[in-house]
């Protein structure tokens, strides 16, 4: 309205100025009931104008006098909605924080405010329902949802973590199952199916649904293929112990397959491989661990290897040893390998050469038995002795406990297998077990001699060659070593304290 007036007045201006700069003001005459005005033609224009304006202004003022009923009623309707939002908004975050009887407090509030949004507030209704403990309250909440299309999806998931939490499994798989059958996007749902086939040990069932979730789009093409990897892996090793040949022959292809998806899941690599070369294809076998060291190298992977053969000499295994080492040579694994492989063929040289790659390394159980093993084929057996008291409190490795005392790796139960499956499939990471249990474990430190021989010599501060000491009363801790003639004549009763090492006894 303020718009047109402010035009009205524009365009008298401009019809005023129009005549005044024309210099003829011109003349203008009314006859209206017997009544005669004359007047001037820029008098006739402004009065005109004017009088436009005065009827708009009173048209404007009766048109928002008669809406007023109207915007009344708007504001009403929209005061309701900002509370029911309020309302609504306020009830969840209750029910989240769990206070109940607020929650239920704010959700009959929401129903008689709310008339546009009655699928928020029957939500609301059975989460604060659920937040106060009242689980009849909430089961009615819920399955008053099925009956709306809308809601159905959302209806199914409450009841079925209701039954949950009762114990009900049959229910809940149920409520489950019918939700995966309405709609292709319930991860949730075939989450808990694969959850349940995963618990039963039905491989192949599990096996079905991460194939039709892959069809659905519900998970994405890696995923699907880590849990194909996972579920072959968990088959084949149901299978690989069946007197059946047909039996063991599918669980070798099963393992084959899941090497082939996923080179860097170590389960499926190892059983294939051991399943390979128990069929005689020893070629296949090593080339299957070889591909796996060059993705994700692991101790189980260079025991399987190792095993391959079993007819050949130290020297030959160890040469066989350094070509796995070199499919990955900069990995931590590789070079924690190329000591073991030294030390198999004898090379005690070679060994305390190759040790100092693993300087920088984190002292572990596995890097102090690894130290102390070393040190004992060198002839240095009180540094071995030194290096076992430093591993007896040294941290376990995870990948080290994959392998069980007897040394074979991954012999998990059923409870185990279902769990690296779903872990697998979602990260890409493999579980420990047997480490998160402090199980025991294949021992990482060797078994040496307990007692100390007569001449076994000081280990010196800087670990160096050994040096030996006086034991005599008098010169008992200098530095100077004894020259020969005074070794020999050493007495046979003193010598006995030469077999107090540097490193602690702990070792013993």
């Amino acid at each position: 309205m303020i718009r047109a007036g402010l035009v009205i007045l524009i365009i008298g201006a401009v019809a005023v100025a129009a005549l005044a700069l024309n210099g003829d003001a011109g003349h203008a005459s009314v006859t209206w009931l017997g009544w005669r005005a004359d007047m001037t033609a820029a008098a006739a224009v402004i009065i005109v104008l004017f009088g436009a304006l005065l009827v708009t202004i009173f048209w404007r003022a009766l048109l928002w006098v008669l809406a007023a009923p109207r915007r009344a009623e708007r504001a009403r309707v929209e005061n309701r909605r900002r509370q029911a939002n309020e309302a609504l908004t306020r009830g969840f975050l209750a029910a989240a924080a769990g206070d109940g009887s607020e929650a239920r407090r704010l959700a009959k509030k929401a129903a008689d405010l709310a008339d546009e949004t009655p699928g928020l507030v029957r939500v609301l209704a059975a989460q604060a329902a659920e937040a106060a403990g009242d689980i009849s309250a909430a089961q009615t909440a819920y399955s008053a949802m099925l009956g709306f299309p809308d809601m159905r999806l959302a209806g199914h998931k409450g009841l079925m973590q209701l039954s949950l939490s009762q114990g009900h499994r049959e229910t809940a798989l149920r409520h489950a199952q019918e939700a995966y059958s309405e709609t292709r996007s319930a991860r949730w749902a075939w989450r808990a199916l694969l959850e349940a086939r995963l618990e039963a040990a039905e491989w192949s069932e599990g096996l079905e649904l991460v194939k039709n979730a892959f069809d659905r789009k519900i998970v994405p093409p890696v995923t699907a293929e880590r849990a194909r990897a996972a579920l072959l892996t968990a088959l084949a090793a149901q299978g690989q112990a069946a007197a059946d040949a047909k039996v063991r022959s599918l669980a070798t292809e099963s393992a084959t397959e899941a090497a082939k998806l996923q080179p860097g899941f170590t389960p499926g690599v190892v059983l294939a491989a051991r399943l390979q070369a128990a069929d005689g294809k020893l070629g296949r076998a090593a080339a299957i661990l070889e591909t796996a060291w060059r993705t994700a190298p692991h101790p189980a992977i260079w025991m399987a290897y190792r095993d391959i053969k079993t007819n050949e000499t130290p020297r030959q295994r160890s040469q066989r040893l350094m070509d796995l080492v070199a499919q990955n040579p900069s990995h931590r694994e590789s070079r924690i390998l190329n000591v073991e492989r030294v030390l198999i063929a004898a090379d005690t040289v070679a060994a305390r050469d190759a040790i100092t790659a693993l300087e920088a390394e984190p002292l572990t159980v596995r890097i102090a038995g690894l130290r102390a093993r070393v040190a004992f084929a060198s002839g240095q057996p009180d540094q071995a002795r030194f290096w076992l008291s430093q591993g007896l409190g040294a941290l376990q490795e995870p990948d080290w406990s994959d392998i069980d005392p007897e040394g074979r790796a991954f012999a998990y139960p059923t409870s185990d297998w279902a769990r690296l499956v779903m872990v697998f499939a979602e990260t890409g990471e493999l579980i420990h077990p047997r480490h998160e249990r402090r199980e025991k474990t294949l021992s990482a430190l060797p078994e040496l001699p307990i007692a100390y021989a007569d001449s076994a010599a000081f280990i010196p501060e800087g670990g160096l060659d050994p040096v030996l000491y006086s034991v005599d009363d008098e010169s008992y801790g200098d530095d100077e070593p004894l020259d020969e003639a005074s070794q020999t004549a050493a007495p046979r009763r003193r010598a006995g304290r030469g077999r107090l090492a540097s490193a602690p006894r702990a070792a013993k």
